[in-house]
């Protein structure tokens, strides 16, 4: 799909084909419609990730929460299983998964929601060592991270789908 075809569909439609984007949270989407037209990909990601930072702080921890255990394949989008693994994290050895898990419970016993990170590109081992670092952060600065990382998935995602060359 093109930006201009993006940008001529009427809100149904425009849900439809990016609410996806903000993992089970599709109202990032509709608060962004009415900044159309976009001009190109970066106005667009801009306009939902405005919707993000302007959202009451319990939207945003509900948006945290939508996403899934990294490694963990319950409630997982398409999106989310395709990302993770194409990270390798459907291929963790027993020892990786064990360590993964018990970081991934020790993560959301700290900060109320679940390890976000935008996986592509990254290894098994890079991820790992995200969540290891990012569990010594405070509350405050952890929860800015994971919203970044949220807009950060959802650029790669309209990455995807956009045929626009724009940035």
């Amino acid at each position: 799909m093109t930006l201009a075809t993006l940008n001529s569909l009427d809100r149904a439609a425009f849900l439809s084909a990016i609410g996806w984007t903000f993992e089970h949270s599709p109202w990032v989407a509709e608060r962004a419609f009415s900044a159309r037209p976009f001009a190109s990909l970066d106005a667009l990601h801009s306009a939902l990730t405005d919707a993000v930072d302007r959202a009451s702080p319990g939207e945003q921890l509900a948006l945290l929460c939508a996403h899934p255990d990294l490694g963990a394949r319950a409630r997982m989008t398409a999106a989310s299983e395709g990302e993770q693994s194409s990270a390798g994290l459907d291929r963790l050895t027993p020892a990786e998964f064990d360590r993964l898990t018990r970081l991934n419970f020790a993560y959301r016993e700290k900060f109320g929601f679940p390890f976000i990170y935008a996986v592509r590109g990254a290894t098994p081992e890079q991820i790992l060592a995200a969540l290891e670092t990012r569990l010594a952060r405070s509350p405050q600065a952890e929860r800015a991270e994971a919203l970044g990382q949220v807009c950060r998935i959802a650029r790669f995602r309209l990455e995807s789908i956009l045929t626009c060359t724009d940035s």
